[in-house]
């Protein structure tokens, strides 16, 4: 079994803030693959339903953020589940929006809804971080992050939501490179195995082997061109 957590504030009133974007995506997910109604259950709203052939329960806490470990923390306890059947899903402000990045276990960045799943889930739990940007100063933090979308991402928030829910089964079989593949190209980025590779130089040859290895010049034609193509070869041509 998975449990698929979604992070965010709970209300009406925080439902489209950039810090909501797991609810966003648990939501996306949700829908896309006919789950069950949500439900109250561990101080959270959960569903439940089926990914790639395995049971996964969608988890979205009701404790405010800074409190999200008690939710899941207690869902996991009731269902003996460890930190590798866990994936959080999340804001990054350090990525620009769109971007995607999926790792197992890492610091908090001082994002305190992950804080709390550290203390409460273990440390050891897939992160998938989607960017929402940094306004550029730490004292426009809060509002940004309690803003709400703006009309212009949805150019790229859209997509990537309905990439994430038509491809959620890949958490399930743990594919993150090809996820993470897959959603930078719904937001217009390039694949990571479509990113150009430096192309690797020939060694140049010192001057010094050049200098005490010069390449013999054979006559074009004659008995003496036959001679020396039997010796070097047709190493002059």
């Amino acid at each position: 079994m998975l449990i698929i957590a979604g992070l965010g504030n709970p209300g009406s009133k925080y439902a489209g803030n950039r810090h909501n974007i797991g609810f966003i995506a648990a939501d996306a997910i949700h829908r896309r693959h006919g789950f069950s109604p949500w439900s109250k259950k561990f101080k959270a709203e959960i569903s439940e339903g089926e990914l790639g052939g395995e049971k996964v329960l969608l988890i979205k806490p009701q404790t405010y953020m800074n409190l999200s470990g008690e939710a899941v923390g207690e869902a996991m306890r009731f269902y003996k589940l460890q930190p590798s059947d866990l994936v959080a899903i999340y804001d990054e402000l350090d990525l620009p929006p769109g971007k995607a990045r999926l790792k197992i276990g890492g610091g908090n960045g001082g994002h305190n809804g992950i804080r709390s799943l550290d203390a409460h889930c273990g440390k050891d739990y897939r992160r998938l971080r989607l960017g929402i940007g940094h306004p550029g100063v730490k004292e426009l933090v809060q509002h940004h992050v309690l803003g709400d979308f703006a009309k212009a991402d949805q150019a790229w928030l859209q997509p990537l939501m309905e990439t994430l829910a038509d491809n959620a089964d890949m958490l399930v079989r743990k594919e993150d490179s090809q996820l993470m593949n897959k959603l930078a190209l719904a937001v217009g980025g390039k694949a990571e195995e479509d990113k150009p590779k430096s192309e690797k130089k020939p060694a140049a040859q010192s001057h010094i082997h050049q200098a005490r290895h010069p390449q013999p010049k054979l006559p074009a034609t004659g008995p003496m061109a036959e001679m020396l193509k039997k010796m070097f070869g047709n190493k002059g041509e």
